[in-house]
């Protein structure tokens, strides 16, 4: 069931998305070669807390830290660690969301670690440009295969590839709601979007293949081949005028 939500609760989303973005901007200006993702991560944490606001993914489904922090060829749900330093050229991927009075914030962007590749860093523009491509069709009346569409054309145009297993998704008082908001589609299928709902629109781009894999330690998902992989997430929320970005800066 698709939960709808009104003036009230928008308000408090927005606010929720407002700690998340500014926690993920604010671990984004850490990244640099020779921290830590833990250091990172506690970082977030920490602005978070003062916020006011709780760690959406800390404990979530057993995930043991504030943030997923997933380097190069990890796609998502990479766990912070003290051992795994930043490198220069590394491309990093932060997912983290703050709990706000009840509700849930989600957002995700990949930062460059020092001087990166043309290509590392093609790839980070063609996935950002893609989540806009796909925000642009979440609108009302349109499906949800309308924005997966969007997001597929445009970045299988450049030549990358688009992760399958896991997609975007509805969020509210649970981080993660109906519908999936997969990062593929058709045109005029899926769920219609109408004014009220809320959703998490996250391109996972490769450089190489789609196929991906799911680490022994359960959590942290790479690319099948080895590639660079991009992750770029905002919620957003569907109004009459128009998809409006909860998790704006």
């Amino acid at each position: 069931m698709i939960i709808l939500k009104n003036a009230h609760q928008l308000k408090k989303m927005r606010e929720a998305g407002r700690i998340s973005q500014l926690a993920l901007l604010e671990g984004g200006k850490h990244v640099a070669p020779g921290i830590t993702t833990e250091e990172l991560d506690h970082i977030m944490h920490e602005f978070i807390v003062k916020a006011g606001a709780k760690p959406s993914f800390l404990g979530y489904g057993g995930f043991p830290a504030t943030a997923c922090i997933s380097v190069n060829n990890e796609v998502i749900h990479g766990i912070p660690d003290r051992k795994h330093k930043i490198q220069n050229g590394d491309i990093v991927s932060i997912d983290v969301g703050a709990i706000y009075d009840g509700f849930n914030g989600d957002n995700a962007w990949t930062f460059a670690a020092g001087t990166v590749s043309a290509q590392a860093q093609a790839l980070m523009d063609a996935t950002r440009d893609g989540l806009f491509e796909g925000i642009k069709a979440a609108r009302p009346g349109n499906r949800v295969g309308d924005i997966g569409h969007a997001v597929q054309t445009y970045v299988e145009a450049l030549g990358y590839s688009v992760v399958r297993p896991f997609v975007g998704h509805g969020v509210g008082e649970d981080m993660h709601e109906e519908p999936d908001v997969p990062n593929y589609g058709r045109v005029g299928h899926g769920a219609r979007l109408v004014p009220g709902m809320v959703i998490a629109i996250e391109p996972m781009i490769n450089q190489g293949a789609k196929e991906v894999q799911t680490m022994p330690n359960g959590w942290t998902v790479t690319t099948m081949d080895g590639s660079l992989s991009a992750h770029f997430e905002h919620t957003v929320a569907i109004t009459e005028d128009g998809p409006v970005i909860l998790t704006a800066p």
